[in-house]
């Protein structure tokens, strides 16, 4: 079998390839890649003529992917477009209909993906298979522990899990349970399970979608050092700049196909979206703006906001019908005033007036609740829905016992309840009846957003709405968005994507350090009037 690893100084083992740094690691996943496409080396994985059928569904149309050793290939495409099917296919969770797998040459069929994690292919999903229970190291070895005359070698594994720790620079406490670490540490224990297993190609589901900017960095981190060791990935994420900054190939397949593979210097994001919809950046996020300014009073006005180390004394105000929009980069500070606002930050200060009367300023969520104030947090999994629950729970949640009888909570009536809301953000009727758990990122902002809907608020503060959805996802959203503030909801919005924030409000305002510097017209700005602005205030600062 050919040897499709790094290039290596003549042994049959690879070369590993060891740096101190994101920076460092990238060079070297880099050089990596170079040697790897001049030395003409067969891909590791080819997958040819990749075809799956259901009954009168064709899930897959045909679909040739290439994965070689060292490189990150990412995959995107809209929910639907056949990335997870054709994933769980090369992992051995899927029997394809036709076509052929090759590994390192060799035509190979998985049963299942025990045969293909055998082969040395690992999927680590956005649902992660971490046994809350046990503790971290014995995740790590789950199946692959270490045994001697029937009894556990725990100082041979305590000395791999510390060896593994090393090379991906994590610090994790081998005896603690694994169901009390982040949701970064938790993916941390699936790479390291994986490298137990002598990975050659990981594949990453998503992997940053339930995580915040530090952990993400993290992740990249991770993901250089596996790149430089030769390991190929398979990455899949909504973010396309995530992807344009962590790729090297990049693949797009809209509806079953593959519709171009090609190296990441020659997508661009609006070319990525053009391809994934077959329509312009620009126009599918403009899609609903309306153009007309809101006229008014602000029906809520904030006045020198100030949360200790993070915002000082921002001032704003918006007006019922309007959408507001905050820009600022990270640790700008828009956050911590969503927070604020919705009383979330209990050291923070501020006056506050609601349709013109000065009210008391909110200490807890429940009392911005009770003055028709309600926040659609940045982490939805875990801060604004309950997975276990069916969808119509989570609409329902503010107030359950609404239509209760005698104290009895009736599904159907719940599920009455939640309809209207529902039907108006297009969620089908069949996911009233899921859990969460199993809906894709862009219907569980749906149910974030139906919540408030159903519970009638009067201002909703809306904090990364479409982080971890597909751009179908983001112009529905959005969608869904203006038609709440066309019925009179004053909508506050946050985003870390700045050409969705100019592109789907009436005005922004832009913070830069905990401090508001400036306002531009929504709709018709772009984000580089954005980062100018930041920009300059920042060397106004720096003088």
């Amino acid at each position: 079998m050919q040897n499709t690893g790094t290039p290596n100084d003549g042994s049959d083992k690879p070369k590993w390839v060891e740096a101190s740094s994101h920076a460092g690691d990238a060079g070297a996943a880099a050089a990596l890649s170079s040697r790897v496409r001049r030395s003409g080396q067969a891909p590791i994985m080819r997958l040819t003529g990749i075809e799956k059928t259901y009954p009168g569904v064709r899930a897959l149309r045909g679909i040739d992917l290439e994965v070689f050793s060292g490189e990150v290939h990412a995959l995107v495409g809209e929910n639907g477009a056949g990335k997870s099917t054709l994933l769980k296919i090369a992992c051995g969770a899927l029997t394809p209909s036709a076509g052929r797998i090759e590994l390192e040459d060799r035509t190979v069929t998985f049963d299942h993906p025990s045969a293909a994690r055998a082969a040395g292919i690992v999927a680590v999903y956005q649902e992660l298979t971490i046994i809350p229970a046990l503790s971290a190291m014995a995740n790590v070895f789950l199946g692959r522990e270490k045994r001697q005359f029937g009894f556990l070698r725990r100082e041979a594994m305590l000395g791999e899990f510390r060896s593994l720790q090393k090379q991906l620079d994590v610090k994790i406490d081998p005896d603690r349970r694994a169901g009390s670490l982040s949701i970064a540490d938790q993916q941390s224990l699936e790479i390291m399970r994986g490298l137990v297993a002598e990975t050659k190609i990981l594949i990453l589901d998503e992997p940053t979608a339930s995580i915040g900017p530090s952990e993400r960095e993290a992740l990249y981190a991770i993901v250089d050092r596996l790149r430089a060791r030769g390991v190929a990935i398979l990455f899949i994420s909504h973010d396309l700049d995530e992807i344009l900054n962590l790729a090297d190939r990049i693949t797009v397949l809209r509806d079953g196909g593959s519709v171009g593979s090609k190296p990441r210097s020659e997508w661009t994001k609006a070319s990525m979206v053009d391809a994934m919809l077959g329509e312009s950046l620009e126009s599918t996020l403009r899609t609903h703006s309306k153009g007309a300014s809101v006229s008014g009073k602000d029906y809520l006005r904030a006045t020198d906001v100030s949360v200790p180390g993070k915002v000082q004394g921002v001032s704003l105000g918006v007006k019922r019908g309007e959408v507001l929009g905050i820009a600022g980069l990270v640790g700008s500070g828009r956050t911590e005033l969503l927070r604020a606002l919705v009383g979330m930050e209990p050291k923070s200060t501020g006056t506050l007036v609601l349709d013109g009367k000065e009210v008391p300023w909110p200490r807890f969520p429940r009392a911005a609740r009770d003055l028709g104030i309600a926040l659609c947090p940045e982490d939805r999994k875990r801060q604004g829905l309950v997975l276990s629950l069916p969808s119509y729970a989570n609409v329902t949640l503010t107030n359950p016992w609404k239509g209760s009888y005698l104290g009895i909570l009736s599904p159907r009536g719940e599920m009455a309840r939640a309809r209207p809301a529902t039907d108006r953000l297009a969620l089908q009727g069949g996911a009233l009846r899921r859990r969460v758990k199993t809906l894709s990122g862009g219907n569980q902002q749906k149910l974030v957003l139906a919540k408030w809907l159903e519970a009638g608020v009067n201002v909703l503060l809306v904090d990364e709405p479409t982080r971890g959805v597909d751009v179908g996802a983001k112009v529905e959203l959005y969608a869904v968005l203006e038609s709440m503030a066309q019925s009179g909801v004053a909508i506050i919005l946050v985003s870390s994507e700045l050409e969705e924030v100019v592109a789907n409000s009436d005005r922004v305002l832009v913070l830069s350090r905990g401090q508001l510097i400036g306002e531009i017209p929504g709709r018709t700005s772009t984000k580089e009037d954005v980062i100018k602005m930041i920009f300059a205030a920042e060397m106004t600062s720096a003088g």
